[in-house]
């Protein structure tokens, strides 16, 4: 017997997804969940509903309320934080690493240390040195990742992984899919994690 898999989508330039990334491992690991990290995009999402920008600088008291709640939580998960200088930032570039590199040991890696460059060390990771430098860092050839990562079928790997989101139901990021339940939020996490342990959603 087994749990279900969990789906972790997640978008590089959203805050909530970041204090998911820097817990996810441990409380999963601790659940004994697999965890299957799903690269996507909000843009195009909110595009769809006539959004040009991230609805945190569409509506400003939501979005203060947001970097007030992210000092918070994250000062509660014991997570450092810092609030990037630009936001939302370009992603896609990290996403097309991330979605090039699923099935390597160091995907994993990479994902966190995007996230800590943005939301840490306030690092430009729109900037494809940046990516290239993280991968260094990780033992990667970064240059050969990159050149990669710009082909035209991982563009359309991306694409398809927009719209599979879109079909999935998902409209915001982290978001959480266990079977056919969608769960929105880092503070859905643990509810994720619940049902993907829960007696209903065992295998043989």
């Amino acid at each position: 017997m087994k749990s279900k898999p969990l789906e972790f989508w997640f978008e590089f330039a959203s805050t909530y997804s970041y204090l998911s990334i820097m817990r996810i491992e441990a409380v999963a690991e601790q659940a004994g969940v697999e965890v299957l990290y799903r690269p996507f995009l909000l843009g195009p999402i909110f595009q769809g509903q006539g959004w040009d920008t991230s609805p945190f600088n569409l509506y400003p008291a939501k979005g203060e309320y947001m970097w007030k709640d992210m000092a918070r939580r994250s000062k509660a998960y014991g997570i450092p934080f810092h609030k990037p200088e630009n936001f939302p930032v370009l992603s896609v570039y990290a996403a097309r690493v991330a979605l090039l590199g699923e099935d390597k040991n160091w995907c994993i890696p990479f994902i966190r240390a995007v996230f800590e460059a943005h939301f840490v060390d306030d690092q430009d990771i729109s900037d494809p040195d940046i990516l290239e430098a993280l991968l260094v860092e990780l033992g990667v050839d970064g240059a050969s990742v990159l050149h990669s990562a710009g082909a035209g079928n991982v563009k359309q790997r991306l694409r398809a992984r927009t719209e599979q989101a879109v079909e999935l139901g998902i409209f915001g990021a982290p978001s959480f899919i266990v079977g056919r339940e969608l769960f929105w939020g880092d503070d859905r996490l643990e509810d994720a994690l619940a049902e993907a342990i829960s007696t209903e959603n065992l295998e043989s």
